[in-house]
C-alpha cells in the first residue's frame, strides 16, 4: 500500500483522513523524497537531450505565428491614442474615476467587517446584561408562592426585556451612523492614499513585497512539516531499536515461523535470532517470504464492496489467523467485523481510556485499530496488504501476526507523543457478533 501511494504520488482524501498526525508526516516526508529523486531523473536526462532540444527549437522557431499590423486608408500602421480620438475621455478622469471606485469599495468592505464586529459587541453586550437580570429575578426568594407574585414576575421580566430591547435598537443605530461616518471618512483617506501611490509608482512594489512575504511563510509551513515528519521518524527508529535491544522484536522470529513464514536477513548478520552486540546506527531488515501455495492473481488497488472484502478475509486473512487467539481457535475479544468509524466510536463511548477495538477497514487491504483516549477517540490503519502487519506509513516495527501486533502494543506506546497503551479489548455487545459474515 505504501509503495503504491509513493509511485502514484496520490493518497485518497477518505485515506488520508483515517490517519493520525504521526503517520501523515511520515508519509509527507516520504512523498517529499519520492520528488526530489524523480527531479533529478529528470536533471540527468534534460542533460543528455540537451543538443535534441537545441534541434527542436530550431523547429519551433520555424514555425512560430508571425504579427501583421493593421493599416489605415492611407497605408500606413493605423493607430488609436486614448483620450484624443472623439468622445473619449481623458487619461486623467479615467484614472481618477479607478481611483474613486476602488477607494469606495475598499472602504465600503472594511466598514461592512467593523459593523459586523461592533453587532457582535452589542449583541453580547445585551445578552449578558438579560441573562444577569433573569439570574437576579430567579434568586430572590419569595416568601409566599402566589399567582399574584407570578404575574408580577411576569410582568418585570416582560419590562425588563422591552427595555433592553429599546436601549439594543437605538445602540444599533448609534452604531450604525459612526460606522457609516467611518467609512466616509476612510474612503477619503484610502482615496488619497490610492492616488499618492499612484503617482510615485510604489503600489507594484507593494504588491510585489507582500507576495515575497506570503512565499517566505508558504516555504517556512513547508519546512515546519517537513521537520516534524522527520522527527515522527526518527523517534520511530530509535523506538524499534531500543525494542530491538531489549529482545522484544528479535524474538519475533520464531512467532513468524509459526505463522508459516520463513525469515532471511539482508545484513551480514548470523541465522541465529540473538544479536550478541547491536549498533543504533544499523538498521535491521528482514524478508518475509510466505511458504504456503502463492495466489494465482491480484486485488484491485482498495477494496471495492463488501463481499470483496469478505473475500479476501477468507482467502487471505483466515489462513493467517487474522483475529483468533494466539492458542485457540477462539476469535479474539478485541476483533470485530466491517463495521464504521461512528459505529467504533459508539462502542468505545463509555469506556475506559486504553479501552480499544480493531475493526476490518473497507478504505484498504487491512484493519483500522480504534482507540478510546482520554480527550476522545484515535484510529490507526494496519497495513495487511503484504506479508506483514503494520501501521500505515510506520515501517520499524513488523507483525507476523495481527495477534503480535496487539500484544506488542500492550506493553509498548504506538506513538510517543500519544502514549498510547492497548489496555482492555471493546468486547461485542450485540446477540449476533457484527463478524458472522467474515467466519461463515
Amino acid at each position: 500500500m505504501l509503495q503504491q501511494i509513493l509511485q502514484d504520488l496520490y493518497i485518497d482524501p477518505e485515506l488520508l483522513a483515517e490517519l493520525n498526525e504521526e503517520q501523515k508526516h511520515i508519509l509527507f516526508y516520504k512523498m517529499r523524497e519520492e520528488q526530489v529523486r524523480r527531479w533529478k531523473e529528470r536533471e540527468r536526462g534534460s542533460q543528455e537531450g540537451e543538443v535534441g532540444l537545441k534541434r527542436t527549437r530550431r523547429l519551433q522557431q520555424s514555425n512560430r505565428k508571425h504579427v501583421q499590423w493593421l493599416q489605415g486608408a492611407d497605408g500606413e500602421v493605423w493607430v488609436w491614442i486614448m483620450g484624443e480620438a472623439p468622445g473619449d475621455k481623458p487619461y486623467e478622469q479615467i484614472s481618477e474615476e479607478l481611483l474613486t471606485e476602488r477607494a469606495r469599495q475598499r472602504a465600503q468592505k472594511e466598514a461592512e467587517e467593523l459593523w459586523k464586529q461592533k453587532e457582535a459587541e452589542i449583541t453580547k453586550k445585551f445578552r449578558d446584561a438579560m441573562a444577569k437580570e433573569k439570574a437576579r429575578i430567579v434568586a430572590e426568594k419569595w416568601k409566599i408562592e402566589t399567582e399574584d407574585r407570578k404575574v408580577a414576575k411576569l410582568m418585570e421580566e416582560e419590562k425588563i426585556q422591552e427595555e433592553l430591547k429599546r436601549r439594543e435598537e437605538e445602540e444599533m443605530q448609534r452604531g450604525e451612523e459612526q460606522i457609516r461616518k467611518q467609512e466616509e471618512l476612510r474612503a477619503q483617506e484610502l482615496y488619497m492614499s490610492l492616488k499618492e501611490a499612484h503617482q510615485c509608482s510604489k503600489y507594484s512594489e507593494k504588491e510585489d513585497h507582500e507576495w515575497k512575504e506570503q512565499l517566505r511563510r508558504s516555504k517556512a509551513a513547508d519546512e515546519e512539516r517537513s521537520h516534524k515528519a522527520r522527527q515522527a521518524r526518527d523517534e520511530y527508529q530509535r523506538q524499534s531499536l531500543r525494542l530491538i535491544r531489549k529482545g522484544k522484536v528479535a524474538g519475533l522470529s520464531n512467532l513468524f515461523q509459526a505463522a508459516g513464514l520463513n525469515i532471511e536477513p539482508e545484513t551480514n548478520l548470523a541465522n541465529s535470532c540473538t544479536i550478541p552486540s547491536l549498533n543504533v546506527e544499523t538498521p535491521i531488515r528482514f524478508k518475509l517470504m510466505i511458504t504456503g501455495p502463492q495466489r494465482s492473481w491480484e486485488w484491485p488497488r482498495r477494496p471495492s464492496s463488501r463481499e470483496v472484502i469478505i473475500q479476501w478475509f477468507k482467502e487471505e486473512q483466515l489462513p493467517r489467523r487474522a483475529g483468533l487467539e494466539r492458542n485457540s481457535n477462539a476469535v479474539a475479544p478485541w476483533f470485530h467485523g466491517i463495521i464504521t468509524r461512528q459505529e467504533a466510536e459508539e462502542l468505545l463511548m463509555n469506556k475506559s481510556e486504553g479501552t480499544f477495538l480493531v475493526r476490518v477497514s473497507d478504505k484498504i487491504w487491512g484493519y483500522a485499530l480504534s482507540y478510546r483516549h482520554q480527550n476522545g477517540f484515535k484510529h490507526f490503519l494496519v497495513d495487511a496488504s503484504g506479508d506483514f502487519y503494520s501501521f500505515l506509513g510506520v515501517d520499524p516495527n513488523r507483525h507476523a501476526t495481527l495477534t503480535d501486533l496487539i500484544d506488542f502494543h500492550k506493553e509498548e506506546i504506538i506513538t510517543s507523543s500519544g502514549g498510547e497503551l492497548l489496555l482492555e479489548p471493546c468486547r461485542q455487545t450485540k446477540s449476533t457478533p457484527d463478524y458472522n459474515l467474515l467466519f461463515e
